[in-house]
């Protein structure tokens, strides 16, 4: 006897992820990312005047530090708060970025728009990622680049994600989003393109393993809806296991938290 598989309904699964994402406030993380946005447009030997694109920008960690190497920024997200939050933080910069509310699955730009597009732990949770992948690259020029930061499968935030996913399971069909951290996965995701990516770690740095819990489960999108989904029981069951894995991940040895979390740099050329 067959089995009709029905098509998944992205629709219905983005508005989902919307309310994830617009949950909590994603900038009181993001704001802590900074770095991996510098260390990624420095591997794309980011140019002046040059025409960049930051794909589900969040609160703008790769637009500003695009926007701090003079190139003409548009920044993008689909939720529309934290868009906002880009925009105090480039009016307090003053920087000039062209802020939009846009998904990544349906760029609203001509194609070969820009020399440049980037993502920073941000297109890899689209729920149709051939859709974004492809996105992506329409929208680039022939010889323009696509820099991405993606968390690996692996590492802690990989981790933590499959922890959470036990507790709140995603949509049924849908690919896990640490996939865009594996070579694998990008080589089909971008076939017939050059791609470049190396092993980076970003260390989160708490004052300790409560800390960390307290403002994830505050501000994070993913584990502030999980916690609330959940019952008493279920959700200090959950809180101790990511306190476990906290423990295990940390090399803080004054009570603090120090726990590096590996994510894929990757520089895709378009052919």
């Amino acid at each position: 006897m067959s089995v009709t598989t029905l098509p998944l309904d992205y629709t219905s699964i983005k508005q989902r992820q919307r309310a994830v994402w617009s949950a909590g406030d994603y900038a009181m993380i993001g704001t802590t990312l900074q770095i991996v946005g510098e260390r990624l447009c420095e591997t794309l030997d980011l140019r002046a005047g040059s025409r960049v694109l930051d794909v589900a920008a969040g609160n703008g960690n790769a637009t500003l530090a695009a926007a701090r190497r003079f190139a003409q920024v548009t920044s993008t997200d689909y939720v529309g708060a934290l868009l906002e939050r880009g925009r105090e933080r480039a009016a307090a910069e003053r920087v000039a970025v062209d802020f939009q509310e846009a998904d990544a699955e349906a760029l609203p730009f001509p194609d070969v728009s820009f020399d440049t597009a980037l993502s920073t732990f941000g297109v890899m949770f689209t729920p149709d990622q051939d859709k974004a992948a492809a996105e992506l690259v329409r929208v680039v020029r022939r010889g323009g680049k696509i820099g991405l930061a993606n968390w690996t499968p692996d590492g802690f935030i990989g981790q933590l994600l499959k922890l959470v996913g036990k507790y709140a399971p995603p949509p049924s069909g849908v690919r896990s989003p640490t996939l865009w951290g594996t070579v694998a996965r990008l080589g089909e995701l971008f076939p017939r393109h050059q791609i470049d990516a190396s092993e980076q770690t970003f260390t989160f740095r708490y004052r300790s393993p409560a800390h960390w819990l307290d403002v994830f489960r505050s501000y994070y999108g993913p584990t502030n809806r999980a916690f609330a989904a959940l019952d008493a029981d279920k959700a200090a069951a959950l809180e101790a296991d990511i306190l476990d894995l906290l423990e295990k991940s940390n090399w803080g040895d004054r009570g603090d938290l120090v726990v590096p979390s590996t994510y894929l740099e990757v520089v895709v050329t378009i052919a």
